[in-house]
């Protein structure tokens, strides 16, 4: 069965703040990494554990794609078939920021 993509509240600021940032110089190359990011989720409905686990905390649930220099982290809840998207993380900000 196909999982469904559900974004926190958190996820889709740090996506608006991510794309601001870049559309300060470039508008086109904000509005791709926008949309490539959202995309890189919905190739997670019919495979939701193609991500990896996120090597911080170990956790079968909490797993990430890389679109580099941006970490796409999400947890699966297999007993509602949905993905949640937790954070955009851009890799220089140091440790992952998760109150999870």
């Amino acid at each position: 069965m196909d999982y469904k993509v559900v974004w926190t509240k958190t996820a889709l600021a740090d996506l608006h703040d991510l794309v601001r940032y870049i559309a300060a110089d470039n508008r086109k190359a904000a509005s791709r990494m926008g949309d490539l990011i959202a995309s890189k989720f919905e190739i997670l409905v019919p495979s939701p554990r193609i991500g990896r686990i996120v090597p911080e905390y170990r956790d079968e649930r909490l797993r990430e794609l890389i679109v580099s220099p941006y970490r796409l982290v999400y947890e699966l809840q297999d007993d509602a078939l949905t993905i949640s998207v937790l954070r955009i993380w851009h890799g220089a900000r140091g440790d992952l920021d998760l109150d999870w």
